[in-house]
């Protein structure tokens, strides 16, 4: 899927094109539609800017920028909710930031149901040094995630992936390759999350989302995937496993019963080839609370769960409290 977005232009980036709210998560969603312009500021507090200054250090701006793509065109798109704007930064910026810490330098990073962008963005604001794949199955929200890659000048290091991480399991073991590049108008498209042919004019870039045709071209297994506010630590184990490089680990941001839940799927874990769930807790002595993740290594390659597992796995969210 190509769209395009405006060029990120000056200190502020522009709010995207908005694509507005759909009756169907599924349905053909232009990313052309206008939307009002000014976004809801949403300036940092004064008791969060040492915080925001240690983790993002001096990509801070883009983080600022970030903020206020997700209250302006994030709410208007009901990918986060009107009552989380004024929480941005402590609930959602900060608390994905401090994660950070738990990745080496130059490493590949999965981020398993990316949503609105937390935290894969936020690790590609505050670490440019990662490259990141976001693996988003809903048209709107990966729309929006592609606008904003473009919009912060992040397409040198995220790619955005259109998809659900089952999906890219199951194609993965089946050995799917990649087709030969799409082109569009007799040319080429250029590499998938990368600004593609030459704009239309000097204000604009062309980037096109990637499905799991793609597969081939990307760092996917990675050797660290994240996940927030996906699924119970048991279904999540088997989503993200598969993605995960042997001696890599799944980083999941949980939150008050994280170590409740470890206990409980720590069996399952084990039987879909991970180590037993450590929680972590990241930010201590910058962010308040600390962010909780419960990390599990990959240590041995087992074959894909069953329908039967799957299906035992509950009908229940992850959250973070």
């Amino acid at each position: 899927m190509t769209y395009r977005t405006s060029g990120p232009g000056g200190e502020q980036p522009p709010g995207p094109s908005s694509v507005p709210p759909s009756s169907s998560e599924g349905a053909n969603v232009s990313p052309f539609s206008p939307v009002p312009q000014d976004p809801p500021a949403v300036p940092l507090p004064a008791e969060l800017a040492d915080p925001a200054r240690t983790l993002f250090g001096d990509r801070l701006p883009l983080a600022e920028a970030y903020a206020e793509l997700l209250a302006g065109p994030g709410v208007v798109r009901g990918l986060i909710g009107p009552r989380e704007t004024p929480r941005i930064w402590d609930r959602h910026l900060l608390n994905c930031a401090a994660v950070a810490e738990l990745i080496p330098a130059e490493r590949s990073v999965v981020d398993v149901g990316s949503g609105a962008g937390l935290p894969g963005i936020v690790l590609a604001i505050a670490r440019p040094d990662l490259t990141i794949t976001l693996v988003e199955p809903l048209a709107r929200r990966a729309v929006f995630l592609a606008e904003v890659v473009g919009l912060l000048d992040l397409g040198g290091s995220v790619t955005v992936l259109r998809a659900r991480a089952e999906e890219v399991g199951a194609y993965r073991r089946r050995g799917g390759r990649a087709a030969g590049r799409r082109t569009r108008g007799g040319r080429p498209t250029g590499p998938v999350g990368r600004p593609g042919p030459e704009p239309e004019t000097a204000e604009q870039d062309v980037y096109e989302l990637a499905d799991v045709a793609d597969l081939a071209e990307l760092p996917v297994p990675a050797e660290i995937v994240t996940a927030r506010a996906v699924a119970p630590l048991d279904r999540l184990a088997a989503w993200c496993l598969p993605l995960t490089v042997p001696g890599g680990r799944l980083l999941a941001l949980k939150g008050a019963t994280a170590s409740d839940e470890a206990a409980e799927h720590a069996a399952a874990v084990r039987r879909l080839g991970g180590g037993a769930p450590e929680v972590r807790r990241c930010g201590v002595g910058v962010v308040d609370p600390p962010t909780t993740v419960v990390e599990v290594v990959r240590e041995r390659l087992v074959g894909p769960a069953s329908k039967g597992t799957a299906k035992a796995a509950g009908r229940r969210r992850g959250s973070v409290d």
